[in-house]
């Protein structure tokens, strides 16, 4: 059994055809999609309709999916693409459930628990990503009964197995590769250090899973483009370079 995993498509329409270009390449039998579809300066309509024609198996809702139904909720991202959500668009994402669970595989956004938390990521406070310590990463997972648990939301892929031979996969980011944290969270600043599309495939052989981390090239310029249109310097730096 082979899987893709998408996350944090986050309105880059151009990514996102790029990634699905490498997907079927590939020939997965499911496609799964970890959240914050639309959220951000980008082209979210088209997204909408690439998204609702690329296949997926299921989609677990994120915490920008969830702030766009709720304008309380918003932040600075949300707030650039709510006024070009269709009634469509917001439908179905009051469909998307918190978790969800497909074959041996358990899908959340950020954590089991909530939509905003990191699991297998901590930062410090220049936005640096470091490996969180076991006994967190461990506690976070218990209850969780399936093989392999895949989240996204920190836009940072990174993959390792629990002592208990679990696996754990983030994908990092199809269509945002850093991003700058509204307050009262702080000024972090996360970043993947490369402006390619990011996802991750799954592999079952033989009754274990084994996990790939993929970065996709693809023309920036376009998404570039509209995230200057809206004064958004930081994705223009993050969409041209990986860095902020």
């Amino acid at each position: 059994m082979r899987v893709a995993v998408l996350s944090d498509i986050h309105g880059n329409a151009d990514a996102l055809l790029a990634v699905l270009a490498d997907v079927r390449r590939r020939s997965p039998d499911a496609i799964v999609n970890l959240g914050d579809c639309f959220s951000g300066p980008l082209d979210i309509q088209r997204t909408h309709e690439v998204l609702s024609g690329a296949g997926v198996t299921a989609t677990v809702r994120g915490n920008h999916d969830r702030a766009l139904l709720d304008p309380a909720a918003m932040d600075s991202w949300d707030r650039m693409s709510a006024l070009e959500v269709t009634a469509e668009m917001r439908d179905w994402l009051a469909t998307l459930p918190a978790t969800a669970v497909l074959d041996e595989l358990f899908l959340c956004h950020a954590t089991p628990l909530n939509d905003t938390g990191y699991w297998i990521d901590a930062y410090t406070d220049d936005g640096i990503a470091r490996r969180a310590e076991l006994a967190v990463i461990e506690a976070k997972a218990a209850g969780v009964a399936q093989k392999v648990m895949l989240c996204g939301h920190t836009h940072v892929a990174r993959m390792l197995n629990l002592p208990d031979g679990r696996l754990i996969v983030n994908p990092g980011s199809i269509g945002s590769p850093g991003y700058v944290d509204d307050p009262p969270r702080g000024t972090r600043r996360v970043f993947s250090g490369s402006p390619a599309a990011s996802y991750a495939t799954l592999d079952r052989i033989g009754g274990r899973w084994s996990a790939a981390l993929h970065l996709v090239p693809y023309d920036t310029g376009p998404a570039i483009a509209l995230a200057r249109a809206k004064c958004a310097d930081d994705w223009v730096e993050a969409l041209a370079t990986g860095w902020l």
